[in-house]
């Protein structure tokens, strides 16, 4: 099952936050979305794309003694000076072994922050609305020592202008009588961000003048209908210094080289100097949306998304 994905309110011209007893709101935790699926005593953790990641998180080893079979849906989240960090946590789905887990954990302990109950006891609930599948969240799970159930909120502009305050990524307004629709990005679950940071797959890359070092990034969305290739977005050349750009290089290194893999024509501006790659690293960009052209304004680097598949990417969120 692939998790249901929010729409971006902020896209939609004229509208705001709703308001009213047919929504309600939650805070937009800045972490790694996970589905957490308990049966016969074992327990995966999914990815959006699929990847089972529980080696890398034993401390929501516990989720197996809750129940016998549920399914549930939420957000593996790490705290840097109280606030959740994506870059604490997104390493976690690369640990292989339980040693390594171990101190991935003790170096920043994760909590798994529970939203959504998608099966109990081998009862499907996605057809339920929100209403009753949270009160049966409620009434399944306590509080436990890496896990809780997230809290909701009926005054969403309220919230929306607390979390701004507080530092954190923004909220997700949902309708109460709203089905999960997996895989679906719905316009029942609105997401509205304090920064505008989408997903995007890199196509090729660009040294500084003069170096070999990486300077900047060629970076789109996979091409309707054409496996393999994309639409292009853009170059990003902001936030590639320092570890965060030498960490990507060495990813990048890994990947072999290709032809192309745009379908439209890549400015000369862009393309002058490049290193076409197979289109298989997932990054976030931060960017003040996109040109009429489609083209990614004042973007920046804000990381790798190893829990994405390239196809799944829409230049949307987490």
């Amino acid at each position: 099952m692939r998790p249901m994905l929010a729409t971006s309110g902020s896209a939609r011209p004229g509208t705001g936050v709703p308001t009213g007893p047919e929504w309600v709101h939650e805070i937009k935790w800045d972490g790694v979305r996970l589905l957490a699926d308990v049966s016969r005593g074992r327990l995966r953790l999914l990815t959006r794309s699929g990847r089972d990641v529980a080696v890398g998180f034993p401390e929501l080893a516990g989720l197996v003694d809750v129940a016998d079979d549920m399914l549930l849906d939420g957000e593996a989240v790490a705290m840097l000076e109280g606030r959740p960090t994506f870059s604490g946590v997104v390493d976690r789905v690369h640990v292989a072994t339980p040693a390594e887990a171990a101190r991935a954990r003790a170096a920043r302990p994760a909590t798994y922050l529970v939203f959504d109950l998608l099966r109990l006891d081998g009862l499907e609930l996605t057809g339920l609305p929100w209403r009753e599948r949270r009160a049966a969240l409620e009434a399944l799970l306590p509080p436990g020592p890496s896990w809780q159930v997230s809290p909701t909120y009926a005054d969403g502009p309220g919230l929306l202008t607390a979390t701004a305050e507080q530092g954190l990524e923004g909220i997700v307004s949902k309708r109460v009588d709203s089905t999960y629709l997996p895989g679906v990005r719905s316009p029942a679950w609105l997401k509205f961000p304090h920064r505008e940071v989408e997903s995007y797959v890199v196509g090729g890359w660009r040294p500084e003048t003069g170096r070999s070092r990486l300077g900047a990034l060629l970076v789109g969305v996979p091409a309707a209908g054409q496996p393999g290739r994309l639409s292009f977005r853009g170059r990003v050349g902001s936030g590639l210094a320092g570890r965060a750009g030498a960490e990507l290089a060495a990813r990048l290194s890994e990947v072999p080289a290709a032809g192309c893999p745009f379908v439209d024509e890549v400015p000369r501006a862009d393309s002058t100097g490049a290193r076409w790659l197979r289109p298989e690293v997932v990054v976030d960009v931060a960017s003040l949306g996109v040109t009429s052209a489609g083209r990614l304004r004042q973007p920046s680097y804000q990381g790798q998304r190893p829990d994405l598949d390239p196809q799944e990417v829409t230049g949307g969120d987490r």
